[in-house]
Formats: structure tokens, sequence, C-alpha cells
């Protein structure tokens, strides 16, 4: 059958039509509806990484900063984001809601407060804001007596500090009762037999809301001593006199553990796992610290 030009054309339209509608309908089959193949794809070249939120005593500042440095060159699809503060303060802002993957504080009372499995009496509120079964003791610190750069005021022991507070001849600096260098301190002044509210009120201490404050006061030589954990003391190079017993204020030991309500669990505990090894162990290490897990 002989076709015009015009013709011709028309039905090479409607072929190429058809074939476009075809091709469509077999990019439909391939939709999400079908073996999506296409998003692995797209999801393996987006770069994006897997956040996890630490909550960390700021005691800890240094030491874990550099584990997580290590941590993520070695597993490049997680990224950190650290909020060092004194653990009363990391334990309001969990228990407020703040986005929160892995806690460490520097003390058991703080963590305590916050497991729902605490048996020692400590978690008043009933809180159930810890995995449980993710905590563990991670590391152990000392507490210690430093001065500033030439000791003017002669301190040499906690022995001698006792006698001098008493006298109400010496001006320390101490943590607030909400942070747990604080807390240590105020066994250690019971051990002694003095009372803080008597100190406080006669002028002799002087607070900072986290260790890395009471370390700066002495740093700068705005007291004449203060009492800091043993790593603090390493990281700001200053002078340590006496180390504190554990009859004097018990022993020293950091907990850690993923939240009950962590938006990366599997992340937060992967990091965990690795804080219990060889490279973030020497870290620690490093400044002062015994790991109790490696």
């Amino acid at each position: 059958m002989s076709m015009d030009r015009r013709s011709f054309v028309a039905l090479m339209a409607g072929t190429t039509a058809a074939a476009s509608l075809a091709a469509l309908a077999g990019c439909d089959s391939g939709s999400p509806s079908g073996d999506g193949m296409d998003a692995p794809a797209a999801d393996a070249t987006s770069g994006e990484k897997t956040q996890v939120v630490v909550f960390a005593a700021a005691s800890m500042t240094e030491s874990l900063t550099k584990a997580g440095d290590l941590f993520t060159s070695g597993s490049p699809e997680y990224e950190l984001s650290f909020n060092f503060d004194s653990s009363g303060t990391l334990k309001t802002q969990i228990q407020e809601g703040a986005d929160c993957d892995v806690f460490i504080s520097a003390g058991q009372l703080q963590m305590d407060q916050l497991d729902a499995e605490d048996e020692t009496g400590s978690n008043t509120e009933g809180l159930d804001l810890i995995d449980s079964a993710t905590r563990f003791d991670i590391l152990e610190n000392e507490v210690v007596l430093v001065v500033p750069e030439g000791n003017p005021k002669g301190v040499e022991s906690f022995d001698q500090l006792a006698e001098l507070l008493a006298a109400g001849d010496v001006f320390m600096a101490m943590g607030n009762s909400d942070v747990p260098v604080g807390q240590y301190t105020q066994k250690i002044l019971a051990y002694y037999g003095l009372s803080e509210e008597e100190l406080a009120a006669a002028g002799t201490l002087t607070y900072g809301s986290n260790v890395k404050e009471v370390t700066s006061q002495v740093s700068e030589g705005a007291v004449d001593c203060g009492v800091v954990y043993k790593t603090d003391a390493f990281s700001a190079g200053l002078t340590v006199v006496d180390s504190a017993t554990a009859e004097m204020c018990g022993q020293v030991v950091y907990p850690a553990a993923v939240t009950k309500n962590a938006p990366n669990p599997d992340a937060a505990q992967a990091f965990l796992d690795y804080l219990k090894g060889d490279e973030a162990s020497a870290c620690f290490e490093e400044v002062g610290f015994t790991p109790l897990a490696n």
C-alpha cells in the first residue's frame, strides 16, 4: 500500500510515542514498589554519616576528644558530637529531653539517678533514661590537692589543709555540690570533721560549676589551692601536693552507658565498644586515668 509523506510522519510519531510510554512503564516497575535497587545506590553515594551525641564529664575533655578522633578516623561512617560539662548538669539535660546517645559520668550518683535498675536509692524520681544492659565502669580517677605556680601559701597536704581551713588561713576552690568533684571534696571535709557551711561563711571557700572552672581558678592564682582530679591537674600542668585516699572520699569511678532514648543506639554502642579497647585506653592513660574495661 502506497503512503504519502504526511501519513508516514504521523505513523512514525505514533510509534515513537508508544515506545516512550513503554519505556516509562518499564521505569515505573523499578520504583519503590518494585525491587528497590535504586534507593541503596543513592544512600551509598550520599556520604551521610551517623551522628553519635556524647555527654561526658568535663574531666574527660582532652582524653575523650583524642579517642574520638581515632575512632572516627578508623570508622568514617560515624560523626561524634561532644557535650562536656559537670555530670550533674549533663544528668539534668538528659532528664529534660536533650538528644544524647552516650552518657559518661564522673560519679555513680548521676548515672544511678537516671537508671531504673538503680539499687542504691538514688533514683528518687523513678527515671528510666539509661539502657541498664549497656552500663559499665569505664575509668577510675583520683582526687588530688593542687596549688598554683610557686605555691605561695605553702600548702603541702590534705592534713595541713584541714588545719589551715579550720584556722581560716587559706582560700580553697572546690566544685559545687551537684558536681562529682565537689561531692568528693565534701566527703574529704567531712573526713576531717570540717563544716562546709561554716567554712563558706568564713570566706575560705569558692566554687566552680565543673572541675575545669576549679582548675582555672588555681591556674590563674585566684586561690591558694583547689581540689580537682588527677587528670585535670595533668592537663593543666598544675602541681599536685597530695592525693586523697579511698577512705577519705571513696573510689572515683566513671560509669558509661547508652541512653534509653538514644537517636542512634547501635552507633552509640559501637563507640562504647571502641572505648573499651587498647587504642582508646592509651588515650586515657596518658592523662592519668586507669582504664577498667579493657
